[in-house]
C-alpha cells in the first residue's frame, strides 16, 4: 500500500489549540507511518516559489510544547493578505492558479486546513484549488462564529484568558470604587463576551446581537448594590451618533453620568494562553475524525461537534447553514457566519443572573 503524503497548514488569526491540532496530526501520521509536511505562513507560503514547507516529525516537535498558543507553521501576515491584495488587483485568477500549482508540485494526497470561517469559506468559494486531493478542514477560533459546530478550537481558552484577566481587575476596581468597561474581541459575535461575562458574572454584557439602550445601562449600573464591577463591550456592537472604539464610547456616556470607570483593552492575551484541556480534547476529536475522514476519501469537508459526536459535514452544508455576509477586504466575496441565538438559553441565564444584556433581539 502507497504511504500516504499529508499536509497541514494553519490560517486566519491564530489562538490556542494549534499546535495541538499539529501535535495529534503529527501522531497519527506516525503511527500511519504517513508522511506529514507543514506548508509555513498559511496560504502565503503556498504562494511562494517553491512553497515554504517543513517535514513535521515526533522527533522535531517536541510533545511538552502543543500546549502552548501560536502555531508553529505560523499563520501568514493577517492570513489572507495575498489574497486581498490580489482580488482587489485584479489578479485573483492568477493567484489561485498559484496556489494549486504549488499544491499540485507537493504531491500530497490530503491537505488539513486548520482556519477560521473566513478560511473555510475562501476554500469553499474556490474549490478548484484543492481539486486532487482529500481536503480535510478542521474550525479553530476566538470567535466561535462558525455554523454547524457547538465549539471551535481556541475558544475555550479565550474564554478562560478573558474571565481571568477581569479578575484581576475586579480586585482593582472594588479598591478604587469603579466600573471597568472591557472590550473583547469576537468581531460581529457575542460568543465570547457572553461566555465570558456569565463566568465573572459581569455587571453588563453587550454584544451586537441584541440592542442596548445607553440610558437603560446607566440606570442598572446606578441600581447595583456595589459601586464597583465590569461591563464586557463586544468590539462589534455600535452606538448610535457616536464613533471610535466601542469601549471608548460606553465609557464617556458613564463619565457623562458620573460613573467612575476606565476603559481595559485585553486585546490579543484572548488569543494567547496555554491550551485548556477542554480545548485539548476538542482538538483530538476533530484530528481523528479528520483521518478517519482522509481514510475513507472524502474531501470538501469540515469537521464538526454536533450534540456530542465528532462527525464531518460538506463545506456546502458549512456555508449554507451560515449567514453570509459581503466580506469587507475582499471583492465579491461571501463570508459564512454564525451568531449569538435569540433562544440562546446563556441569554436567559445572563439575564436571570441580574445581567443586563441589552433591550430587543435583532
Amino acid at each position: 500500500m502507497k504511504t500516504k503524503k499529508i499536509g497541514i497548514m494553519t490560517t486566519g488569526g491564530d489562538c490556542s489549540g494549534l499546535n495541538t491540532v499539529i501535535q495529534r496530526v503529527m501522531d497519527g501520521c506516525a503511527l500511519r507511518k504517513w508522511n506529514l509536511i507543514g506548508i509555513l505562513d498559511g496560504t502565503d507560503g503556498l504562494y511562494s516559489s517553491p512553497a515554504r514547507t517543513i517535514e513535521l516529525n515526533c522527533k522535531d516537535f517536541h510533545f511538552a510544547n502543543s500546549h502552548l498558543a501560536g502555531s508553529i507553521l505560523s499563520n501568514g501576515h493577517a492570513g489572507t493578505i495575498n489574497f486581498e491584495s490580489s482580488a482587489r488587483a485584479g489578479k485573483l485568477s492568477a493567484f489561485n492558479s498559484k496556489l494549486k500549482k504549488s499544491l499540485h508540485d507537493l504531491e500530497l494526497d490530503a491537505l488539513i486546513l486548520v482556519g477560521g470561517n473566513g478560511s473555510l469559506s475562501l476554500a469553499y468559494t474556490y474549490r478548484e484549488i484543492y481539486t486532487g486531493l482529500s481536503l480535510v478542514c478542521i474550525p479553530k477560533t476566538i470567535d466561535m462564529d462558525i455554523p454547524k459546530t457547538d465549539k471551535t478550537i481556541g475558544f475555550d481558552t479565550a474564554v478562560q484568558q478573558l474571565t481571568q484577566y477581569c479578575d484581576q481587575l475586579l480586585l482593582t476596581a472594588r479598591s478604587h470604587h469603579r466600573w471597568f468597561v472591557v472590550q473583547t474581541m469576537g468581531r460581529d459575535c457575542g460568543q465570547l463576551a457572553l461566555h465570558a461575562g456569565i463566568a465573572i458574572a459581569a455587571d453588563a454584557i453587550l454584544i451586537p446581537e441584541i440592542k442596548f439602550d445607553i440610558d437603560n445601562l446607566i440606570k442598572h449600573i446606578k441600581s447595583s448594590k456595589r459601586d464597583y464591577g465590569i461591563i464586557l463591550v463586544s468590539e462589534g456592537i455600535s452606538l448610535r451618533g457616536h464613533s471610535g472604539r466601542p469601549a471608548d464610547m460606553v465609557s464617556r456616556k458613564l463619565n457623562t453620568a458620573n460613573i467612575p470607570n476606565r476603559t481595559a483593552f485585553p486585546e490579543h492575551i484572548q488569543r494567547a494562553g496555554d491550551t485548556v484541556a477542554s480545548d485539548r480534547i476538542l482538538a483530538a476529536g476533530f484530528v481523528d475524525c479528520a483521518f478517519s475522514a482522509i481514510e475513507n476519501n472524502e474531501t470538501f469537508v469540515m469537521t464538526t461537534l454536533e450534540d456530542g459526536e465528532y462527525k464531518t459535514i460538506s463545506l456546502d452544508d458549512f456555508f449554507k447553514a451560515g449567514k453570509p455576509q459581503k466580506d469587507p477586504n475582499i471583492p465579491n466575496m461571501m463570508t459564512s457566519n454564525a451568531y449569538v441565538e435569540p433562544d440562546s438559553n446563556l441569554l436567559q441565564i445572563a439575564t436571570n443572573m441580574g445581567i443586563y444584556i441589552g433591550e430587543k433581539k435583532k
